[in-house]
């Protein structure tokens, strides 16, 4: 059985999958399309409408059977609420998704970030890739009930309660500025380092729910033809459209506009960086835009190119792929926008980011009249392993959560060298922006330069709540 944290995604075997969340909870499920939206009420699984094609709820248990869903179906989101519809998320136990397969076989088990002041959860989703189905852990929260997130779907709901006054949001951008930890200096030498719903309700919506015409999905094809003639007038190779990266940014814009905030994380504790790498995506490096207040797809373009950081992301002729998503903030109206630039990471990237760090060292060893370090690939090993923890766990610190430190994740990788120090840094897009970030930190430097080291370790991992982690990791 697999555990899977938010972003986390698990092929499906063939045939019925089952899920349960144990407890005082109400599931439910919405069936959409690859432009996010349900196609008529009859998408709308829960407790009054409990079956649709291909799925079907039994005693607060959902049954889906992905290759029977209405034709055009590509994803079912399975949401979470309270039995008790007045009682927040915050108030209850944790919901816990449980999975199974035929025969009651357990295939996965998701236990979210605890919600707050929530009163849905968009707990999971089941969606198709190629020719089979993957089911993706999301844990993202809606603060405004089952009709709010109904409506974020394309559901028309009619409320009968008094509408509340919603501050607007003003145009923005948002990132995770770079960071560096304090330096590990070098340790010293020798040292080592169950409850059914009752059958119906009375709620505001369900044989009142209309459905009007779909809101019109971003024109794409008129975003890239904008992007690449910028592009290629600043002498930048063209991008290509990535649907990874499109539904990050749509899984992404969808929690900001519900929130009504820009941010690099959504309220439901997820950045756009893992939700990205939660599709399947591995990137070297990776840029984003997330603004509010442009209309359509021509606005959005002219704002970036008229602002100087979205300018270089969107001109960046590192990135080759990009994706693009919009959601309008219910009574607010206004337009939130996600976009997302990267590069996808090959074992050759790797290698050459590492060495590009390496040299990059060296040349400021050099310039202090020291000798260079030389690659130690036990370190090199340690390094990678711990860049690529912090990014899968999210956490950011010298010590891991088990409480190892640099000198033991180096003798656990088999070096037996009698000094280690470590630097760790997250955020920065690139080899010259790390080694010159570390360069400005006295502590960092002070590794950097420590002539008793005589060899190096790199790492580098995308994801995580910062997008990219790097390690050095020294040796004597």
């Amino acid at each position: 059985m697999s555990e899977l944290v938010p972003g986390g995604n698990l092929p499906l075997p063939e045939g019925a999958v089952t899920v349960r969340v144990p407890g005082p909870f109400d599931v439910s499920a919405l069936v959409t399309d690859d432009g996010g939206r349900v196609r008529g009420d009859a998408d709308f699984v829960f407790y009054n409408q409990p079956s649709a094609p291909g799925a079907r709820l039994t005693d607060g248990t959902l049954t889906v059977e992905p290759r029977a869903l209405r034709a055009g179906a590509t994803r079912v989101t399975v949401i979470v609420s309270p039995a008790d519809p007045g009682t927040p998320l915050g108030r209850l136990p944790a919901p816990v998704l449980q999975l199974t397969g035929a025969g009651g076989r357990r295939l996965a088990r998701f236990a979210p970030p605890r919600p707050r002041q929530e009163t849905v959860l968009l707990l999971a989703e089941i969606y198709r890739r190629g020719d089979g189905w993957k089911l993706r852990a999301l844990g993202q929260g809606y603060a405004d009930g089952l009709a709010g997130l109904a409506r974020d779907f394309g559901v028309e709901v009619v409320d009968d309660g008094p509408s509340a006054a919603v501050p607007s949001a003003s145009a923005a951008t948002s990132g995770t500025p770079p960071a560096t930890d304090p330096a590990f200096p070098a340790a010293p030498s020798g040292s080592r380092a169950g409850h059914p719903p009752p059958p119906t309700r009375p709620v505001p919506y369900g044989p009142r729910m209309t459905h009007p015409a779909s809101a019109p999905s971003p024109d794409l094809a008129k975003f890239l033809t904008l992007v690449n003639s910028a592009r290629t007038a600043a002498g930048s190779a063209p991008v290509a459209l990535d649907t990874r990266l499109t539904d990050a940014a749509r899984a992404h814009v969808t929690a900001m506009a519900a929130a009504r905030r820009l941010g690099t994380e959504g309220p439901d504790g997820v950045s756009v960086h893992q939700r990205l790498t939660g599709t399947g995506y591995t990137y070297i490096t990776v840029g984003e835009h997330l603004v509010s207040g442009p209309r359509n797809p021509s606005e959005f373009v002219d704002y970036c190119l008229r602002t100087e950081q979205p300018r270089r992301t969107l001109l960046d002729p590192v990135f080759t792929h990009t994706g693009l998503a919009y959601a309008s903030a219910r009574r607010s109206g206004d337009t939130y926008w996600t976009a997302l630039w990267a590069k996808p990471l090959t074992p050759g990237d790797l290698s050459r980011t590492a060495d590009e760090v390496v040299t990059l060292t060296n040349r400021e060893r050099a310039r202090a009249g020291l000798p260079p370090l030389a690659v130690g690939p036990l370190l090199a090993r340690a390094a990678q392993a711990y860049s690529t923890d912090m990014a899968g766990r999210a956490f950011y610190s010298h010590t891991s959560p088990e409480g190892t430190q640099p000198w033991d994740r180096a003798a656990a990788a088999g070096s037996t060298r009698r000094s280690i120090g470590e630097n760790i840094a997250c955020g920065q897009r690139s080899a010259a922006e790390v080694v010159e970030g570390w360069m400005n930190s006295p502590g960092h430097r002070a590794n950097i330069l420590k002539r008793d080291f005589t060899h190096i370790g790199i790492g580098f991992a995308g994801g995580g709540p910062a997008g990219t982690y790097w390690t050095q990791l020294f040796g004597a």
